[in-house]
């Protein structure tokens, strides 16, 4: 088991998660032997004798979903070492369990419109000026490839393929590395941004840093939450950086079939990008009923 654990560090999954997806690869190992299998050859059905195993034990489905989603990453790295051919759960979904509905969506215009909206220009004091411009580039990477602030704060300099109108974003303890297109006006405010304006708020704030945007780390999430303020004042609908995401996942999925989506949102699963396909629907509805409630 210590390739295993090898393989969720390299991943870069946190130590509390680890230790909790080592127990249960452990516990399920220690089912399968009582079964005559094991993970490389357990098929199918045999599987899905497993989950009925946990149901039957009293566990919450929110349990078992969880139990479940640790061995797709068990069987991930069965895959990628070449003991097994298939990830047999890969699409497996525990029905039933109840989860978070994006409501309230951003348009794909309304998100453009919150770019090309914010002030940058005529702002008196020379260094609210500078952070301007760097809070819209940040803002550009909101609306147009849905990062996360996480994603934000860890982004640094040898991530840019400016030149190649790209950019790599790192793979977190919940998400998949992917590399984005920018868009051409991204580009220029991108290369005007790393060429001068981090430049100035470097020199001012005596700092080094190879992450991207100045200040970084926690401060960098209070930035955040200052541009927020400015886009709730544009667009009343706009609440926080995960119903942004959201958004855009939603808009790209009008363009992009699934497979296409999990990999520019960085999901880890095809379960991840499919809840927002019924988002979408259930979204829908909820505006339906708020017009035309049924009497």
């Amino acid at each position: 088991m210590n390739n295993y654990k090898k393989y969720l560090e390299k991943e870069n999954y946190r130590e509390s998660t680890v230790k909790g997806y080592m127990i249960q690869a452990n516990k399920f190992i220690a089912w399968s032997k009582n079964n005559h299998t094991n993970p490389e050859r357990i098929d199918y059905k045999t599987l899905l004798k497993y989950i009925k195993y946990l149901q039957n034990r009293r566990t919450t489905k929110k349990t078992v979903k969880h139990k479940i989603g640790s061995l797709k990453v068990y069987f991930n790295y069965l895959l990628s070492e070449n003991y097994r051919v298939d990830n047999p759960i890969e699409n497996i979904n525990i029905k039933g369990v109840k989860r978070i509905t994006n409501y309230n969506l951003l348009e794909a215009d309304e998100l453009e419109d919150l770019y090309y909206s914010y002030q940058t220009e005529y702002i008196k004091d020379p260094y609210h000026s500078l952070t301007a411009k760097r809070n819209k580039v940040l803002l550009g990477l909101l609306v147009y490839q849905g990062l996360t602030t996480t994603e934000l704060i860890h982004l640094e300099l040898e991530d840019l393929q400016l030149y190649k109108g790209r950019v790599y974003i790192k793979s977190g303890a919940r998400s998949n590395s992917r590399t984005l297109e920018l868009k051409s006006w991204q580009v220029i405010e991108f290369l005007e941004y790393i060429k001068e304006i981090r430049e100035e708020i470097i020199t001012r704030k005596n700092i080094e840093s190879n992450r991207v945007f100045i200040p970084n780390n926690a401060r960098l999430g209070n930035t955040i939450q200052h541009v927020l303020k400015k886009l709730k004042k544009r667009n009343y609908k706009v609440k926080n950086v995960h119903q942004i995401r959201a958004s855009v996942i939603t808009n790209w999925l009008r363009h992009y079939n699934l497979r296409e989506v999990q990999i520019l949102a960085g999901h880890r699963y095809i379960s991840s990008t499919e809840r927002y396909v019924q988002d979408d629907l259930e979204s829908l509805h909820e505006i339906v009923n708020n017009f035309h409630p049924i009497s």
